[in-house]
């Protein structure tokens, strides 16, 4: 199982911003193959996007639609600063394990 992982910093309202998120980037999210989690977090200022995927290739596919979508929805409230994949080690919500054989 793999992750990307986004940061953006933001000009408004980090809940209308995860609203429009919900409503527009989640529904396209869970419409492609692999899907199986997103979280939207505030920090100081950011913004971190996390969606879990069943591959590399699925998470770099969702990757490219975000950045799409982003730009047509979000351009003028976020700027991406990095995305990254990667592989989930731990993950209580999607029983991702290190224990031998735990893997869901």
């Amino acid at each position: 199982m793999h992750g990307r992982i986004a940061r953006y910093t933001l000009s408004g309202s980090a809940q209308e911003l995860a609203r429009k998120a919900e409503e527009g980037l989640l529904p396209i999210f869970q419409s492609q193959p692999g899907f199986k989690s997103y979280s939207v977090v505030e920090s100081d200022g950011e913004i971190f996007s996390f969606s879990a995927w069943g591959s590399a290739e699925q998470a770099e596919a969702a990757n490219i639609a975000a950045a799409d979508w982003v730009s047509e929805n979000m351009s003028g409230d976020i700027q991406l600063m990095e995305s990254r994949i990667g592989e989930i080690l731990v993950s209580t919500t999607l029983g991702v394990s290190t224990t031998a054989g735990a893997r869901a």
